[in-house]
């Protein structure tokens, strides 16, 4: 859809008391519950570097990307449109959906994906990196854990537990 941005599928959130959950798969579902069965007319507004249509789409008159982003379930993807501005800093405001969360930008979320700082199972989230000084493994919270990118073109690689990446030949960062 033109000038929206929602979650990935896989993508986690926290709540306000710290609990994560899969934010993409909850915005899918409540998507799906409003819209399912609903007859949308739409209109093609571009093609993406994929080749897929970007089309805005109305259901009873309604837009459809202004009912998404109004219930948080998605942000304003200003470097397409402005279209949903003003409606996105209304839901931030009344703090809708996504807004009433601890939430990455699926954006940069995607960013991090693509530079190998978000793992594929969110239960593996230790990483092994290797760097001058060997095979090192980090964990959340640690000094470079954020900076660190997985390359498993180069033999770097996640593990699910310290015990796994020790049991492996990797070695615990110092900080």
């Amino acid at each position: 859809m033109h000038a929206i941005d929602a979650p990935e599928m896989d993508q986690t959130c926290e709540t306000e008391h710290g609990i994560a959950f899969g934010c993409g798969a909850w915005v899918a579902a409540q998507i799906r519950e409003r819209f399912e069965g609903a007859h949308a007319t739409c209109t093609a507004r571009d093609v993406d570097r994929y080749d897929r249509i970007v089309a805005t789409c109305e259901v009873s008159g309604a837009d459809m990307g202004e009912a998404i982003v109004a219930q948080g379930w998605a942000f304003a993807f200003r470097r397409y449109g402005m279209d949903y501005d003003l409606t996105e800093k209304a839901a931030f405001v009344n703090g809708q959906g996504l807004h009433g969360l601890r939430v990455q930008s699926p954006a940069a979320f995607r960013a991090m994906r693509v530079k190998g700082r978000v793992p594929v199972d969110p239960d593996c989230v230790i990483k092994g990196n290797i760097s001058n000084n060997g095979r090192i493994f980090h964990v959340p919270g640690q000094q470079f854990y954020d900076r660190t990118g997985i390359n498993e073109r180069r033999g770097e690689r996640w593990f699910c537990s310290t015990a796994e990446a020790q049991n492996a030949g990797w070695r615990a960062a110092r900080r």
